[in-house]
């Protein structure tokens, strides 16, 4: 069993995860040894806090044990993508990858002989959006029927939350006027317009009047926002997005719950002022990405007939 994409994933097994990452968070002595004797590499391109820290704090903790591979200091930028893939897998028991391309994830998934946790690529995200689920289910007391908006870039989180929405019944508002061509993916966007749990608006004030939870997400990915080569297209992606940041003024007389995968950058997609409201729920996200991925390792290894 790996996990490339929630659309892979079954209601059931999603649920799973967030059941068990709320045990994990509420009871962490009964689950210290749950990974013992198991090892964990984390094979990045991109940059990372949070799904590294996760990975290798959340399998430590297990009783595990944890390595991170920086994709630019091995051998996989001189030779064959998937003999490397194969090798590595002879040595550990899951592979957390976190690839620039999702071409590579399903590469890497087709020749591994342990699972593959798709920890981000450039068009999902599934990691993030089990331990999101997670912090909604703390916070509401339910997921089945919440109604959620996202705002801003269509990315590869957007496309987890509806892959994710669809299968637990969260109903999804997408405020986006543009599309991150490497996140297009119209297939499921198809799917879940025909369940009607997912809907595009184009006016954010209605879609955050009607919602019990505003997300939105960087505009510009964290690899491009300082290189001068996205120059001229960061420029114009803040001229066409700067009416749709979140901030008090949008969010004036409305109670919905704001959510941000992070990092952040203050002042564009979201408000410096709104990371601090007591509305924002970011930083429980991001502290939930340890539960979320302790839970994560015990569901795979439990699908294989390891744990």
């Amino acid at each position: 069993m790996h996990l490339i994409s929630l659309k892979d994933w079954t209601r059931e097994e999603i649920l799973d995860v967030v059941e068990r990452s709320i045990e994990i968070k509420r009871f962490p002595n009964k689950f210290e040894n749950l990974m013992r004797g198991r090892s964990l590499a984390l094979l990045f391109q991109k940059t990372s806090t949070r799904t590294r820290c996760a990975g290798e704090v959340g399998m430590s903790q297990l009783g595990g044990h944890a390595f991170f591979l920086d994709w630019g200091v091995t051998n996989f930028v001189l030779t064959d993508f998937q003999d490397e893939i194969r090798v590595l897998s002879a040595y550990v028991d899951v592979i957390l990858a976190r690839l620039l391309k999702h071409a590579d994830v399903i590469r890497a998934a087709e020749v591994s002989s342990v699972p593959i946790i798709n920890g981000c690529c450039d068009r999902y995200h599934p990691t993030q959006i089990l331990a999101d689920l997670m912090t909604i289910q703390e916070k509401l007391g339910r997921i089945e029927g919440v109604k959620l908006t996202y705002v801003g870039i269509h990315n590869n989180v957007c496309n987890s939350l509806i892959a994710a929405g669809m299968k637990v019944g969260m109903e999804i508002t997408i405020v986006a006027p543009m599309t991150n061509p490497a996140a297009a993916d119209e297939a499921l966007l198809a799917e879940a317009c025909r369940t009607g749990l997912c809907r595009s608006s184009e006016c954010l004030s209605e879609a955050i009047a009607e919602s019990d939870v505003v997300y939105t997400d960087t505009w510009v990915d964290m690899e491009f926002f300082g290189n001068p080569e996205f120059e001229d297209e960061k420029q114009r992606r803040i001229e066409l997005m700067q009416p749709y940041q979140l901030n008090n003024a949008i969010m004036e007389g409305h109670n919905a719950l704001v959510m941000h995968c992070l990092p952040a950058h203050r002042g564009y997609e979201i408000s410096g002022n709104l990371i601090a409201d007591p509305r924002s729920i970011m930083f429980d996200q991001s502290e939930n990405r340890l539960y979320g991925m302790k839970a994560l390792f015990a569901e795979v290894m439990r699908r294989n007939g390891a744990e």
